[in-house]
């Protein structure tokens, strides 16, 4: 009597209704660079480490960075960092709405991280405990601190560009240890004098949380000092051929 099989355009109209809506390809790019700086913020900002195992903290960031780059870098680029996309941008694998897009979200990803760690360490330790964030030596000049963010930011942008942006390094297994075992070399070099923030997501989200800015200019001047000089650099030395699109 009652016919209730489904035409054709019933079915083709309630299977794009009950269909997930994918993520554009950007969103999907910001949204893995803000969980990506979220796990590296909250990283740092957790870190105690035991005074007889110094190189513990710097350790533990750099591995934290590998491994957040191994499980996004083939979405985003695995940047996590403002100074990074910089280079990338300079370097021409990013165009300026994409870089200010991903700025925005690492920044949103470290507020998110500081904030969220901050509460839950007040409330593990006390109200009174602050968690780590970067700060300079109180005896290092402003001029010498920023020497020390800017020249291991070149040295973490030009292992990028280089391990991650190249033809010649295509697909290679090693990028993601490369670049967090360049954050632990120059926390451990310089860590003591300038903070070794070498990211502004890092140094302005971690220490805002708590009400303290004085540090914020060397964090946000250094580092980006330091990737522009990298990605000039990286031009000069690369083989045209060897650049690639990211």
């Amino acid at each position: 009597m009652f016919d209730f099989e489904a035409s054709e355009d019933i079915k083709e109209d309630l299977t794009k209704f009950t269909k997930k809506p994918a993520l554009t390809s950007t969103v999907k790019k910001c949204v893995v660079e803000a969980v990506g700086t979220f796990f590296l913020c909250s990283t740092i900002a957790l870190i105690h480490s035991k005074p007889e195992e110094p190189l513990l903290a710097p350790l533990a960031i750099g591995l934290s960075l590998a491994v957040m780059i191994f499980a996004f870098g083939h979405i985003s680029g695995g940047h996590f960092n403002p100074a990074v996309t910089l280079a990338v941008f300079i370097r021409g694998g990013i165009d300026y709405l994409s870089a200010l897009s991903y700025a925005v979200s690492q920044l949103v990803g470290a507020f998110l991280g500081a904030a969220i760690q901050k509460e839950i360490y007040r409330a593990a330790t006390g109200p009174s405990a602050l968690t780590v964030y970067p700060h300079s030596a109180t005896d290092a000049p402003f001029v010498t601190a920023l020497i020390c963010e800017a020249m291991f930011t070149f040295a973490l942008a030009i292992v990028v560009l280089n391990v991650a942006t190249t033809k010649a390094q295509e697909k290679n297994s090693f990028f993601g240890l490369a670049i967090g075992m360049t954050v632990t070399v120059g926390a451990i070099a310089v860590g003591g004098i300038s903070g070794g923030a070498f990211n502004p997501a890092v140094g302005i989200a971690l220490p805002a949380v708590h009400g303290i800015t004085e540090d914020l200019p060397l964090y946000v001047l250094g580092p980006c000092i330091g990737a522009g000089a990298a990605a000039l650099f990286f031009r000069m030395t690369v083989d045209e051929k060897e650049l690639k699109k990211e």
